[in-house]
């Protein structure tokens, strides 16, 4: 069976790498290196941070972060080209495991409902082609990220305050500029596309069932349409050699990961109030704020430890820059999720 073409192009840049002379893969140059267990790692928490409102491509950014593996280290093409794999993966797995609920709605497609589906993707489609990669230079790194898992999760639980009145057969064309315009906002790192969305039907006074359909119904376009342009700049840009297997490895368990996860999608449409997603994306946001405190004040002691003892020998203070914590660099992730 031919792979969808995001899938497929994925793929076809994963095999690029080739084989060496050897037999094997090519070897990494520096600041190439997926460790194969650590993309697996990643992988699978994709699938259940994909299926949650808690923003999937944080979670991409800030687990490696936070683990202490120097993520920042690799080359910035190296983390956009495994992101874009284990993204790629999940997004294969949405479409196999909601196959049913594709075909179903795709049966019920009306005027209307099409009106409001191509309203919902036309923000993130002209967002995502003309901005994505600036807001990905500019905005990704562990801060920016904090701020937008915290942004998100306030504007889930400020929106879950409102009266539940509308339900299905009740969306309208300027509903799905709305969620467009949502989507559109969860290119900001921390966002997540699935939080945007189920706070802007909310907001508009969808019950929660329902917003979480909308939510999901208006998912698969956007998240195709997005693998499929990162999966085009891949190709353009090439893969780094030896970075096949890991992505390969990323790819298969987010994949796994999220077909494993679909039962969670049961959980969030059981009626379920959404301020416990806001908790969890403010204690994972807390988290990125304490240990930026404490690398600061690693550092400071750092400075002023050399500091004396620059006076003490009589000699000009310096810091060997191996001894200083990182300061946390932008990371390249795919935003919307």
């Amino acid at each position: 069976m031919a792979l969808p073409v995001p899938f497929g192009g994925i793929l076809s840049s994963i095999s690029a790498d080739g084989p060496s002379e050897a037999g094997g893969l090519p070897a990494a140059a520096p600041g190439t290196a997926v460790p194969v267990d650590r993309a697996i790692i990643l992988g699978a928490i994709q699938g259940p941070t994909e299926l949650l409102p808690v923003s999937s491509s944080a979670h991409l950014v800030l687990i490696p972060w936070l683990a202490g593996w120097e993520w920042d280290q690799l080359d910035p093409s190296v983390r956009k080209a495994f992101a874009v794999a284990v993204h790629a993966g999940g997004a294969a797995a949405l479409i196999f495991g909601q196959r049913r609920h594709i075909r179903s709605e795709l049966g019920e497609l009306d005027q209307r409902r099409a009106r409001v589906l191509s309203l919902s993707f036309l923000p993130p489609a002209i967002a995502g082609y003309g901005l994505e990669r600036q807001i990905e230079s500019r905005l990704g790194g562990p801060l920016a990220t904090a701020i937008g898992l915290v942004a998100g999760g306030v504007a889930m639980a400020l929106a879950d305050l409102r009266p539940q009145r509308r339900g299905r057969g009740d969306v309208r064309a300027l509903d799905g500029l709305a969620l467009g315009f949502a989507q559109a906002s969860a290119l900001a790192p921390g966002v997540s596309r699935n939080g945007a969305t189920l706070a802007a039907a909310r907001a508009r006074g969808f019950t929660r069932d329902q917003a979480n359909l909308l939510s999901r119904t208006i998912a698969l376009p956007v998240i195709s349409a997005a693998t499929a342009l990162k999966a085009k700049r891949l190709r353009h840009d090439g893969v780094q050699p030896g970075l096949g297997r890991a992505l390969a490895a990323g790819m298969a368990a987010s994949f796994v990961s999220t077909l494993a996860s679909q039962r969670l999608i049961n959980l969030v449409e059981r009626d379920r109030a959404l301020w416990p997603y806001a908790a969890y994306r403010a204690g994972l946001a807390g988290a990125v704020v304490w240990k930026l405190a404490r690398d600061q004040g690693a550092r400071r002691r750092h400075e002023a430890a050399a500091a004396a003892a620059a006076r003490t020998n009589g000699h000009p203070a310096s810091v060997p820059a191996t001894s200083l914590p990182k300061s946390p660099v932008g990371s390249v992730a795919p935003s919307g999720q």
